[in-house]
């Protein structure tokens, strides 16, 4: 990381080493907080904004009555007349064509938000942070292999050139040409209405020079592609960070890079140009999570690792597992082979479960038949007995005949 390496070198125009090391400023330490970056990043994109409407009368211009209802049709407003095919479409509702659009825009809607300022220092100086860690601009997707040092520090004779020829053979001297040729390669068309609206192509970014005075250095970069050139007095996020993400590639000015402790402090002393301002505190001293675990004062005090994984047992049904069961109850083998054997018995001999069920089907069906032929009634008996002093009413229906007998006390 950045914040291991306490000096950092200056380079010439002509990419060599100048032999001076300046001291890294404290604001290449302060914590990287994205979320922070992320959230005053959306705020301050939707100050660019500005405030549009829909006309009043839009989609509300006719003549338009409900039917009411008895006539099958919804009651959503329709235009009146006859004689073309508009009479009788809905309209004024959003769901209408034609008509006008769920909750109108309106130019007093809240366009702009206003961000905290410690917050928009916070997210500023966690941008910058992140400017000097080269697995971050990498991450972000900037073309650094061939840059000598990050963060890269040049000599302020830069601030002097005037002419894009001369810029140009800086960045190839320093190692930078290769990120602005992946800016020439990434423009392509623009996907959705901007395209018609002036703002045909898209690509991506470069580089972004902060210098401290300018001399002509901003008329000689502001050219080429993908290069964008801020003051360190005044820093932007939406330059730092583009699209809320971290890590853009940075190349300073010697006396812009001197500047940044004046500028934001450290934290035993505060800033010299804001009112009231240290950097902020980290959360963590050192975030080197891997490290910290590995440290004998952790692992001196943690238990030892537990290897023998304790597997889970399934469970068996004794219904269906004959091992389980036997474990339940030992007498279950014998009992399920005396079943087997006696299924075998049948199965030699003729005579299984079904068989007999068949048979003794077979000798139902039989003695009804004999006993219908001899006449015994087989179709329905009742009888109704009353107490003593009442009526006795019997009624017997054979297959022959039917007596009816009733007898008085």
């Amino acid at each position: 990381m950045a914040a291991s390496r306490p000096l950092v070198s200056v380079y010439d125009e002509k990419g060599q080493s100048t032999g001076k090391s300046v001291l890294l400023p404290a604001v290449f330490r302060a914590p990287i907080r994205t979320d922070i970056v992320n959230f005053v990043h959306d705020q301050m994109r939707r100050n660019k904004r500005q405030a549009h409407a829909v006309s009043t009368k839009a989609g509300e211009q006719t003549s338009a009555e409900s039917w009411g209802t008895g006539r099958a049709v919804a009651r959503i407003p329709r235009v009146r007349g006859g004689g073309t095919h508009r009479s009788g479409q809905g309209a004024f509702g959003n769901m209408c064509r034609g008509g006008r659009m769920y909750a109108p825009l309106k130019v007093w809607r809240k366009w702009h938000r206003k961000i905290n300022l410690k917050q928009r220092r916070y997210a500023l100086v966690s941008a910058l942070a992140a400017s000097g860690v080269p697995s971050l601009v990498l991450a972000r997707g900037h073309s650094i292999e061939t840059v000598p040092e990050i963060p890269l520090v040049l000599s302020d004779k830069i601030q002097d050139i005037k002419k894009t020829k001369e810029a140009v053979g800086i960045l190839r001297k320093v190692g930078a040409w290769n990120d602005i040729l992946k800016v020439y390669a990434s423009k392509h068309t623009r996907a959705g209405v901007g395209k018609m609206r002036n703002r045909r192509t898209v690509m991506k970014r470069g580089p972004v020079i902060i210098y401290d005075k300018d001399n002509g250095v901003k008329k000689a970069f502001r050219n080429i592609p993908g290069v964008s050139l801020l003051s360190v007095e005044r820093l932007n996020l939406l330059r730092l960070a583009p699209g809320g993400h971290v890590g853009r590639f940075v190349i300073w000015t010697e006396s812009a890079f001197k500047k940044l402790d004046a500028l934001y402090g450290t934290w035993s002393k505060k800033s010299q140009e804001k009112v009231d301002f240290n950097l902020p505190q980290p959360m963590m001293t050192n975030s080197d999570l891997g490290r910290l675990l590995k440290a004998f004062e952790i692992q001196s005090v943690l238990r030892p690792p537990i290897k023998r994984q304790a597997r889970r047992k399934v469970k068996k049904n004794p219904l269906k597992n004959i091992g389980l069961m036997a474990r339940l109850n030992p007498y279950a083998t014998v009992q399920k082979r005396q079943t087997l054997l006696r299924q075998l018995k049948g199965r030699r001999t003729g005579t299984t479960a079904e068989t007999k069920a068949a048979a003794r089907k077979e000798r139902s069906h039989a003695s009804v038949k004999a006993k219908r032929l001899s006449g015994v009634n087989l179709v329905k008996q009742t009888k109704t007995q009353k107490s003593a002093g009442t009526t006795k009413t019997t009624t017997v229906t054979t297959s022959t005949k039917t007596t009816v007998a009733t007898k008085s006390k």
